[in-house]
């Protein structure tokens, strides 16, 4: 079922991995989807193409530590967050473009418009004061 948290499974049919607990990681809601729609947001696509969603996927693999280093997590960090993301959004501004559902703006504008409009919380201080 999409979009349903199961537990960890175990590969039982590869010798090398046999028997081994892999954890399911759901990464559409917190890897994939925020840099998806800013990647779509600052190359100003016009629509969502399977070659966007391949950018996004392919991106968010190559930041993965078991790919990378062959141990680990499959997925990055959540510490990693902001860089990811901004990688998958730059990834699929460029896809955009390849497919020519958005217009052409230079790689270091794309880099910079995504540097930019990335949201920074700010939390401000708050004194508890009786009623």
């Amino acid at each position: 079922m999409a979009g349903r948290v199961s537990g960890p499974f175990c590969c039982r049919s590869s010798s090398l991995h046999g028997g081994k607990l892999y954890p399911v990681a759901q990464c559409n809601n917190v890897y994939v989807f925020p840099g998806v729609g800013l990647g779509v947001m600052v190359s100003r696509a016009t629509r969502v193409t399977d070659n966007m969603m391949m950018a996004a996927s392919r991106t968010l693999a190559s930041c993965s530590p078991l790919v990378r280093d062959g141990r680990g997590p499959l997925l990055p960090s959540i510490n990693d967050i902001r860089q990811v993301t901004q990688a998958i959004a730059l990834d699929v501004a460029l896809a955009a473009q390849r497919d020519g559902v958005a217009v052409n703006i230079p790689q270091e504008t794309l880099q910079h418009n995504i540097s930019s409009g990335f949201w920074e919380p700010q939390y401000l201080q708050y004194k508890r004061t009786s009623f």
